[in-house]
């Protein structure tokens, strides 16, 4: 017979705890749902917290023992039909009402198979990447699957779902996903074209295709939702691979593919040789220079002279063609026979691929500490009686301070001690006061950070400069013309300005494996403060790396640096008496400074190879300048009516930007 709740929850207060990993009896009978959190996440060995909501009792009885992580599994599927549930945070687990579960969880799966691990009643976000299935279509076909507080949503960028629910239904929906997301293309063709070119062709084929079957939706036909047909062209056999999700599909694709490859004729109806190919993204000065030498590579040398001699004229190409450029449109114009344009075609294709950019990231890290000590004690004396004419003086002077008794003494007040804690004695002689001892104590430190971050974005192979400085002018000569019959002094200079601040050029080459060689110049320098007004101008600190280096693509490598520790120790005392053991410390003057300085320089390139990843950096680098100008706004004033500073405005993505990862 069941105890009453009274009497189980004295029972449960004088019964022993029960330790971790033992198997328990679970014999709650309307029990506080906190109670039952804390006794069973102490023989889980879970820190349970439980939300001020989450109010109620609960009963939960077992015939026989069950582990900790059975009754955990048992209470959690009780909380479930109460509108409550757990999540985990950083191995915190929390026990919240069901409809604030999916803002608190932290717990996030990025494989395809459902998590493993999790307790069955646990909100999990789970990540679903698609293979062949449109996540579109399986988020309509999953919804009425999720529970009503949670959420299912689709990523079309890189066709992906996100859920968030209960790992067991999780586990359920990730058999759903994988038994749907096969592949249902059937049809796999390959068309050899006589006339037209490969490259040319597939992306006219494509658009006709998209466009039929948006019109076909547009009638009230059955638009193909599901498998896209893919089009690929194979520049070297100059055929085109199709396939579609049915053999209709594919009896489309052939009979465009018959009715657009057909040969180009010209005025007199002979076959035209002559092609217009506008490029992406090579230049077309360069790739036509590099066409024609690659033309002119097979060609035999003039019977004039011998190959490579200065009287050779240029090959004519043996194969008949010729390759112009047309800046203002960026395009090649070929003349040549249909065989012969085909093969540039194909070369043409591979050079005019879009070339990755580089962005490179360098960090120059300085950290500074200064510490300097001083100590010393000088006297004065004066020897002589009242009224005598020369007077005596005995006494220490030290300069080492900056400021001596002596000059302090003479100054009338007009010259000040030097910095830190100075006792003065005065003595008395005929009415005046004369300065007698001086006691000179100071200790300073300092430190200082600076951190640079220039940042370059460059194309593969291309060298990028920045220069952050300022144009100090520097004296190279001077003259004064005094001989004149007047008098009249013409004095002449010639000034050069150099740039003094930050410098970095880089030129980035990326390998096949992702690798990224770097050539790298930068320089930092500064113009010394102290030498502003010196006749021979200013003095300038630089400090220059200039390297060659191997980097993986986002990893950090360190160029160099500079490590140092300077000190500096300055002793003034009077001999024998500053060597007396604690008496001697008042014959003396001692300074010391001690310097340190850390320099480092870091380089960090990340590879971008595509549009979309451009965007997402660019607007990533648009976001930190955002926040730090919305930071930086002055405080509300009423006596100074300027409350706002200039922002930028604020930058959406594209929509067929896909998202961050």
């Amino acid at each position: 017979m069941a105890p009453a709740p009274a009497s189980a929850a004295s029972a449960a207060a004088s019964a022993p705890a029960p330790k971790r990993g033992d198997y328990i009896t679970l014999n709650f009978n309307a029990a506080d749902i906190e109670a039952v959190a804390r006794t069973l996440g102490l023989v889980a060995g879970m820190n349970v917290v439980v939300d001020p909501r989450v109010k109620g009792t609960i009963t939960l009885v077992s015939e026989k023992p069950v582990s900790p992580q059975v009754a955990m599994g048992q209470f959690l599927s009780s909380l479930r039909m109460q509108g409550f549930t757990m999540v985990e945070a950083a191995g915190l687990f929390k026990l919240v009402p069901e409809a604030d579960a999916k803002l608190q969880s932290n717990a996030v799966e990025t494989s395809d198979s459902a998590p493993k691990g999790a307790p069955g009643g646990q909100i999990v976000t789970q990540i679903f990447r698609l293979n062949f299935e449109s996540a579109n279509n399986l988020v309509t076909l999953l919804r009425p699957l999720i529970s009503p507080n949670n959420t299912i949503n689709a990523n079309p960028g890189n066709n992906s779902l996100v859920i968030t629910d209960y790992a067991d239904n999780l586990r359920r929906i990730a058999r759903i996903i994988a038994a749907m997301d096969v592949s249902n293309a059937a049809e796999l063709e390959v068309l050899e074209l006589r006339h037209a070119i490969a490259a040319d062709l597939a992306p006219l084929v494509l658009k006709l295709l998209d466009a039929s079957a948006t019109a076909a939706a547009g009638s009230g036909g059955a638009a193909d939702s599901g498998y896209k047909t893919t089009v690929l062209a194979e520049p070297r056999t100059n055929s085109l691979i199709v396939r579609a999700a049915n053999p209709a599909r594919v009896a489309l694709v052939k009979s465009l593919v018959d009715k657009l490859d057909r040969a180009s004729v010209g005025n007199n109806g002979d076959l035209g040789n002559l092609h217009v190919v506008a490029l992406k993204n090579a230049d077309a000065t360069k790739l036509a220079a590099t066409l024609r030498a690659a033309m002119g590579a097979g060609s035999a040398p003039s019977s004039g002279a011998p190959s490579g001699t200065p009287g050779a004229s240029t090959p004519a190409p043996t194969s008949g063609g010729q390759v112009q450029a047309d800046t203002a449109t960026n395009s090649l114009i070929i003349t040549a026979p249909e065989p012969q344009y085909r093969q540039l075609r194909a070369v043409i294709d591979q050079l005019d691929a879009r070339r990755a950019q580089v962005f490179v990231e360098s960090l120059i890290a300085e950290v500074s500490a200064d510490k300097a000590a001083d100590f010393g004690i000088q006297w004065q004396g004066a020897l002589g009686k009242a009224g005598d004419t020369n007077i005596g003086v005995l006494g220490t002077n030290y300069g080492t301070a900056g400021a001596n008794i002596l000059s302090l003494a003479a100054g009338g007040g007009a010259t000040m001690p030097a910095k830190g804690l100075n006792l003065g004695l005065m003595s008395q002689y005929n009415g005046t006061y004369v300065l007698g001892a001086l006691a000179h104590f100071l200790e300073s430190t300092g430190a200082g950070n600076v951190l640079s971050t220039p940042n370059l974005l460059t194309l593969d192979n291309e060298e990028a400069k920045i220069v952050i400085a300022q144009n100090v002018p520097f004296v190279t000569g001077q003259f004064t013309n005094t001989g004149t019959g007047n008098g009249a002094v013409n004095p002449f200079q010639t000034i050069e300005r150099k740039d003094v601040g930050l410098t970095l050029k880089v030129k980035p080459q990326i390998s096949e494996n992702g690798t990224v060689k770097l050539a790298i110049f930068q320089e930092v320098s500064s113009v010394q403060s102290s030498s502003g007004a010196s006749p021979n101008g200013p003095t300038t600190y630089k400090r220059t790396i200039e390297s060659n280096v191997l980097v993986e693509d986002g990893s950090v490598v360190v160029l160099g640096g500079l490590l140092q520790d300077d000190y500096q120790g300055n002793l003034d005392k009077v001999p024998g008496l500053g060597d007396v053991p604690l008496f001697g410390a008042l014959f003396k003057n001692d300074s010391r400074t001690r310097k340190k300085t850390n320099l480092m320089v870091f380089l960090r390139p990340v590879v971008v190879r595509d549009g979309a990843a451009t965007e997402r950096l660019s607007l990533d680098r648009y976001e930190q300048m955002l926040s730090g100008m919305k930071d930086s706004q002055p405080a509300p004033s009423s006596i100074a009516p300027i409350n706002d500073a200039p922002l930028l405005p604020t930058l959406a993505p594209r929509a067929n930007t896909p998202a961050k990862n």
